[in-house]
Formats: C-alpha cells, structure tokens, sequence
C-alpha cells in the first residue's frame, strides 16, 4: 500500500517549488521551528494565494473570505489575551453556528490548537481557511487591547515618535527584529513585486498606517496592516537599509540589495518625517529588468530611426524631457546600451545610479561631500570619455559644463524636466547657457510621457464616433481616424485595472539649421515648437493618437498624461 502523499511532497508535485528550494525550507523549518507554510511565502517561492488552493485541495478544508464578514465580536467567552493566542496560532473565530464555532485559520498543518481552543469554549470547531493577512487583520481589531467595542479607536499614544534614547533604540530593535514584523515587510516586499509595483509608499497617520503601491504610475491602496506596528515597520526597513533608527528628525536614503520572490532586487529607500511619524517610499528596481532596448519601448519607426542618428554622432548634446517617473532614464539607459562598444569610453554621473550597465563607468553624486553634478562633470571631462550622461541638469552650471563638455568633442546626454521638446531649449537659455553656443553643441530634444498599455486579455471595441469635442491637437490630427478604439475592462491578469504595463509617447526636435538660427534670435519655446511642426515633428498627442488608434492605449491615458499641453 502506497504511502500517502506529504504536503510538502505536493508542492513539488505541482512543480509550484524545486526539490532543492523544498530542501531549503526543510533546513531553515529545522532551525527555526517555523511552519512550512509560513516559510515558503516568506521565502519568496509561493504567494498566499497561491498556495491556499492547495491548501484547500491537499486537507479538503473550504475556503473563506473574511473580507465578507462583519467585525464584532462572538457571543462566547475566551480568556483575556487569547489575541496572542491567536496570533501566534494564525487563527481567529469568524462564526458561531450553534454549538460549532467556525474557525478560521491559515496552516492546517499544527491543528492541535484547535483543540485547546474547543476546550477553552465548549465547542465543537471546524476549521476553514482563510488567508494570513485577514485573519491578523481581524485578531487586531477584535482582541487587540486598543480595541474599542463601542467603534471609538482614537489613538492611543505612542512614545516612539520622538527623539530616540537609546532604550528607545534598543525597543525598536527588538520590534524590527520580531517574525511578525519581519513577515509583514517580507510579504509586502514580494506582493509588490508580484503586482509589479515601481513604489512602495508607506504613510502614517493618526489612525492608520497607509501602504499604497504605485503600479503601471498610478498609486492603489492595499490593506493597512495594524497601526500599532508603524515604527517597528519602518525600522525594520532602516535597520535594512543600514540608516540610523534613532534618527527621526531628518530625511534619510538608503539602498537595500536582495532577493525576493528568486529575484535579484535592489530596494531605493527615502524617509522623512511627518506629523505622525517617518513615511517611507521603497523603490523596487528589479536589476535585468530594465528596457535596455530602445526599439522595445514604443517608438515611432520613423523617431527611432532620427534618434538613432543622434546618438552615434560624435559630438553634441542630446536632451530628455519630461516629468518625474516618465521613463527618461530608461531611455537614456536604452541609448547609451545602443552605441556601447569597446571602442568608445562611457561615464556616467547619476542621482542616484539606479541599474548598473556593463561596460559604463557610473558615478554616485554625494553632495554631502561636495560631489555634485557640476564638480563631478568637471572631473568626468578629464579622464578622456567618448560619451558623457549628465543624470539631470539642475543648475546654470551644470548646463555651461555639459554645453562646453559637447563643444569640445564629447557627445553627452542628460534631462530636463520641462513639459515638451521647444521648452528644454528655453529653460537652458533662461539658465544663462549662451544662445551661440547652446545653437552649437544641441543636437536634439526628445520629449515623452508613459501611457498606461492596454491589457490584451480585456481590452474591448468600441465605436468611436469622431473627432467632435476633443482638444485641438487630436482633432487637427491629419491621420486616418478609425471606427472602433478600444477601452480599458479589467480582468485577473491586470487586477481589474484594465492596464497591464506601460508604453512611452514621444515627440523629438531636431535642431536644424532653421532652429538654430531663432534660438540665437532668443525667440520663446512657442516658437521654436510651431516652427519645428512646420518641418515635420510630430507632437506627443500625435504618438499618442497613433497609439490609441492601434489599440495600444485609450484616449483617456493619452490625455491624462499631456494635459499639460492643451
């Protein structure tokens, strides 16, 4: 007679883990005395909804939402702080059915607590499962002592909030280094990840502890964790960044290398204080992940191909523009992975260096120690490069070094934050760069934004009835208008946004003859943008436009992200 199938024989089974990953959980449940099931979602190798199905398949348990159901308390009796009970048991009571008291829990592993919690009550138990993070949930806000039955949860004061003494530290240490709060962030981390989050943003306030992950650019809200774990949270995530938690007064970054869910990540950490405590913003940066390659991030064949003239002439200066998060590293990145050879010598000097490319020399900027764009572009043209990335020119002096920089046989890229192409011409003339020479050494601007993409699995038809009513850009648009676009749905594989990734828009001023004649004229970026219409650029609407008619994108994204330019 065959032997019955183990759990852990199942996961391998399904091919949801490897013999060897399965081996490691093994040693580390040895060591630690942890459940299986709790160290494999820790560990990066399952999600917990992945494994509660086969959970429910492997014990025949069903499965409960608890989200459903209100949060009061049971008519039975339990023993003061039977909240850490169950805590450290992952199981609350959800339902009383006569004398079966229902119970959720989320390892149907170790069910000898169960038993207990029969004989405490009286009752019979039937297990179901549910997942991890509702049943915390719920135990927080029935059994925790902050609990108030009549629905007022003022907060109750916290002394960790302060100036850290050092039995203050020593209390945060001990708090950041608790499994459940170790947990939490491992879990936070990798959900993120999964829902492939570019930011973690982590919010204080009086009430609550707010966790918002910003996806595909737009920020969505997931389940508090328990406010009273604020500060253990974010020192947890200080400690691992190797900031000072004793420090709460100031602003501080961080960087944090590791790997989650079997992905090597690196973590870009800022804090500052607020009213109700440190927020923090994690940003995920997933190293190999980054579009290296210009041709897969939405050019126009025609802009690409103008670009790419750009960037392997010898000399000169190319800009990006755009707003905060709209991609311009990345295509900086893409640019510089396009002409990189043994043949030419590459530095880069970035704030701060966010992927690290092969065969570049990359430079940190510390103005704490007097390390700035300007006195780091400074040293850069004298160790003989071929190609210059300037990460962003903030001031005058940093625009007159990076101008000489290309007069002078270098070929240097670098961005502006400025709503279009004419407009990072502008700004340069206002930071006192010369017209003469800015009309020398500019090779070009490119301008874009980051449309969300439309998900293919929902994506749906619609009749699009015409021009009539929309912003003047589209409708002056020249092209074919077609007579189905397609609108966002929402389904599993985009978590019911309707987008699933994002694609960049894009307009690109070549700096002509003509243009260089009235940027010596000084004449406003109006001017410049109508003139180089007249020779043949196409705005970022009109990428945009082109985009919404191949059903890659919706109208609504196109003109959320150019509202500025109506």
């Amino acid at each position: 007679m065959e032997s019955p199938v183990t759990f852990s024989e199942r996961l391998v089974e399904r091919q949801l883990i490897s013999s060897e990953e399965l081996e490691r959980v093994m040693k580390l449940q040895t060591e630690q005395q942890a459940p299986l099931t709790r160290l494999v979602v820790e560990l990066g190798f399952l999600s917990e909804e992945d494994l509660l199905p086969v959970l429910h398949d492997h014990f025949d348990l069903p499965v409960m939402s608890l989200r459903e159901l209100p949060t009061t308390p049971l008519p039975i009796e339990l023993p003061s702080g039977i909240g850490d009970f169950f805590k450290q048991a992952r199981m609350v009571p959800v339902k009383l059915d006569g004398t079966e008291l229902i119970v959720a829990i989320a390892d149907p592993i170790e069910l000898s607590r169960l038993h207990a919690l029969g004989m405490a009550t009286g009752l019979r138990v039937r297990p179901v499962l549910a997942r991890e993070k509702e049943i915390l949930a719920r135990i927080e806000a029935l059994y925790s002592s902050n609990y108030a039955p009549d629905g007022n949860s003022e907060a109750v004061a916290e002394p960790l909030e302060g100036i850290g003494d050092d039995e203050d530290v020593a209390h945060l240490r001990d708090m950041a280094s608790e499994v459940p709060v170790i947990r939490l962030v491992n879990q936070m981390l990798v959900r993120a990840l999964e829902a492939r989050a570019s930011d973690v943003h982590i919010e204080p306030f009086e009430n609550q502890l707010k966790i918002r992950y910003r996806i595909d650019g737009i920020l969505h809200e997931i389940e508090s964790p328990p406010r009273q774990l604020k500060a253990a949270v974010v020192s947890r995530l200080k400690i691992l960044a190797q900031l000072n938690i004793a420090e709460r007064r100031l602003p501080q970054d961080g960087r944090i290398k590791t790997r989650l869910g079997g992905k090597d990540v690196d973590l870009r950490i800022a804090t500052v204080p607020t009213l109700y405590g440190e927020s923090v913003v994690i940003r995920l940066l997933e190293r190999g992940q980054i579009f290296t390659q210009l041709d897969t991030m939405g050019f126009p064949p025609a802009l690409l191909a103008r670009f790419d003239e750009m960037i392997r002439k010898p000399h000169g200066m190319v800009l990006v523009t755009g707003p905060t998060g709209s991609g311009k590293t990345t295509t900086l990145y893409g640019a510089l992975q396009k002409i990189n050879d043994p043949g030419k010598k590459i530095i880069t000097i970035e704030d701060p260096v966010e992927y690290q490319l092969t065969g570049v020399n990359q430079i940190h900027v510390k103005p704490q120690i007097g390390l700035t764009f300007a006195n780091g572009l400074r040293s850069i043209v004298r160790q003989d490069p071929d190609v210059i990335m300037v990460g962003e020119i903030r001031d005058a002096e940093t625009a007159e070094i990076a101008v000489q920089a290309a007069l002078t046989g270098h070929l240097v890229f670098s961005t502006l934050h400025t709503n279009d192409a004419a407009g990072a011409i502008s700004r340069l003339l206002e930071m006192g760069v010369q017209d003469y020479l800015l009309s020398s050494s500019l090779l070009g601007v490119l301008a874009q934004r980051l449309v969300r993409r439309l998900c293919p699995n929902c994506r749906k038809q619609v009749p699009f009835s015409g021009m009539d009513g929309l912003l003047p850009e589209l409708a002056s648009h020249s092209g074919v208008v077609p007579n189905v676009i397609y609108e966002a749905v929402g389904c599993d594989a985009c978590s019911g946004t309707g987008y699933l990734g994002r694609v960049g828009i894009y307009e690109l001023l070549p700096v002509t003859s003509e243009i260089c004649k009235i940027i010596v004229q000084r004449a406003d970026a109006g001017a410049i943008r109508n003139l180089a219409v007249q020779q043949g650029m196409r705005v970022l609407r009109d990428d945009g436009w082109d985009k919404v008619s191949q059903g890659v994108t919706t109208l609504a994204e196109v003109l959320r992200v150019t509202r500025e330019e109506a």
